[in-house]
């Protein structure tokens, strides 16, 4: 048996800016593209603290769930890239308050550098219930 995977795209979440889509559909599993802090409208960079980057990235990821009739609270897995772990609490802060008492798998990495030279990219797992 075949699974058939479907792009995802909604307006409500940055466009991709590389040959991608935001997400794809595959059975029950919904596999998230990594979001960086792009304000969906304007296509721009929102914010120069990890905190502020973080709830963007967040905002962006809920934007393609819903796309597909799902939450936050439907993930289960996500992974955060940083450009520094010295920005871990405050990213885990401002995490936790988008996730409330859901609590996804995850890993976290430092890495040399991001897309745009961000402080935070996110992408995650979901299931499609």
């Amino acid at each position: 048996m075949e699974t058939q995977m479907k792009p995802i795209a909604t307006e409500h979440a940055p466009e991709a800016i590389g040959p991608y889509s935001q997400a794809i559909v595959a059975g029950d599993t919904i596999y998230l593209s990594g979001q960086i802090p792009l304000d969906p409208a304007t296509m721009t960079i929102v914010g120069t603290d990890v905190t502020t980057q973080t709830n963007r990235v967040m905002e962006n990821l809920a934007a393609v769930l819903e796309r597909v009739g799902c939450t936050l609270g439907d993930v289960a897995k996500t992974t955060v890239y940083l450009a520094s772990m010295d920005d871990f609490p405050a990213m885990n802060a401002e995490y936790a308050k988008h996730f409330g008492d859901h609590r996804p798998a995850r890993a976290t990495v430092e890495v040399a550098r991001l897309p745009k030279d961000v402080m935070v990219e996110i992408d995650a797992i979901a299931t499609n219930r």
